[in-house]
């Protein structure tokens, strides 16, 4: 022993894209690695960056392990750092190279603290010297990973309790649902975050009852998306509803929800519900004129399969489908965090109802990022979603149902825009 620690600097290229990606299974590599080469494992924290890229460490008793992740170029960047000589960091190198499932790895070893340039002083401890410091205490191991939504310049990062409680990759998108620790279960969609159990009422609520209460007489409602089924479960609420369509192009969002988010998914195999895998922009492309009372996009952010879902053709039909009185709710984003499709999303409805029929209103949502987000309320007949509002049918529904964000007062306030964002619409 001629050092007080060694230092390997790694590369790892030619990785499976898919497991740098994988938060979930890093973490445990990393924890295998720092096991088998016989480490005292102290902590972990982990953090994924959408959409590419996981940085975490492990710190253990003998230092830390590190690790930074290149999805696009297929690298990881690795740091082995352990105290003295009774772990090993060779060993997980050789761990890590086969979980990450590099074709080569490349490594340089540093001796740290080089015991010839240094001279060893006495400290004086003093009370430190008590007996009880003696003891050899295990660590308690604690655990912290986390999933964030970002752009380029936002992020929104969810502590969450480390393994996946479901993971699917769908000929479509990447489904997984994690247990966190502030907001319950999560779904996430290609990193991004659909809805969580505590605050998802705030989105489903809005997006449903804004529209059903400005208008009490519909019938026949067409949802395209909402295969976590909360959309569906608020809709069963009004009781003159007599059919309910919903399109969702993913059956692995309907599966997950069913077995591990019942709150949500309570209304799926309602007898009024017809439930159809398949893409809902052709699905609305081939439907009849004058279908339906209202229509709910439902919907992802505007990208994989749900890109099509922000275009003119697609809104085009949906009012094609809508009855001479009908409505339509979708979400449009968030002012902050996607300024771009939320104004696009605007203006386009704006061509195809009018714009005296379209009007923006929000809520917010504290797992969504920014916590801020955008809906569109559009009529086909010229409904208002103030003027035309009951206000004490509103209320009585509200307290009838024990809503958790929708009152009569939140339905007004919704579309009182802040400057910002009428100008942004506006201009």
């Amino acid at each position: 022993m001629n050092s007080l620690g060694r230092h390997i600097l790694v590369e790892f290229h030619g990785c499976s894209s898919e497991i740098l990606n994988d938060v979930p299974h890093i973490e445990k590599s990393m924890l295998k690695a720092a096991k088998e080469a016989g480490a005292t494992i102290i902590s972990s924290v982990f953090h994924h960056f959408s959409p590419f890229g996981v940085s975490g460490v492990v710190v253990i008793q003998e230092s830390h392990l590190a690790i930074h992740t290149w999805p696009e170029y297929r690298y990881a960047a690795v740091d082995l750092f352990t105290c003295g000589y009774s772990v090993s960091p060779w060993t997980s190198y050789e761990i890590l190279k086969a979980e990450f499932e590099a074709h080569h790895g490349s490594a340089v070893e540093l001796n740290r603290g080089q015991l010839e340039l240094l001279e060893k002083s006495d400290i004086d401890v003093g009370e430190l010297r008590d007996s009880a410091t003696h003891k050899l205490i295990t660590p308690r191991y604690s655990r912290s990973v986390w999933f964030t939504d970002r752009n380029e310049n936002i992020a929104l990062s969810i502590r969450h309790k480390g393994d996946r409680v479901f993971y699917e990759k769908s000929p479509y998108q990447t489904v997984e649902i994690f247990d966190t620790f502030e907001y319950g279960k999560m779904l996430s969609v290609d990193s991004m975050v659909m809805c969580s159990e505590k605050d998802e009422k705030a989105y489903h609520e809005m997006i449903i009852h804004v529209p059903m209460l400005t208008q009490p007489a519909i019938k026949d409602v067409l949802v395209i998306g909402g295969g976590d089924g909360g959309s569906v479960r608020e809709i069963l609420k009004h009781e003159q509803v007599e059919s309910i369509t919903m399109v969702e192009i993913d059956e692995a969002v309907v599966r997950a929800s069913r077995e591990f988010l019942p709150t949500l998914s309570s209304g799926l195999d309602d007898p009024k519900l017809t439930l159809i895998i398949g893409d809902g922009i052709e699905f609305v492309k081939n439907s009849p004129a004058d279908a339906y009372d209202l229509i709910v996009v439902d919907s992802s952010d505007p990208v994989g399969p749900a890109e099509g879902l922000f275009s003119q053709t697609f809104y085009q039909d949906v009012y094609r489908c809508l009855r001479p009185h009908g409505l339509m709710t979708a979400q449009s984003e968030s002012p902050r965090f996607n300024q771009k499709a939320f104004v696009e999303l605007h203006h386009c409805l704006e061509n195809i109802f009018g714009a005296a029929s379209v009007h923006c209103y929000l809520a917010f949502i504290p797992t969504y990022p920014t916590g801020m987000w955008g809906f569109s309320f559009c009529s086909k007949g010229g409904l208002h979603p103030v003027d035309d509002l009951t206000r004490d049918r509103a209320a009585e529904f509200a307290q009838a149902q024990q809503l958790q964000y929708y009152n009569a007062g939140i339905h007004q306030a919704a579309f009182c825009l802040p400057t910002f964002i009428q100008t942004m619409l506006d201009g």
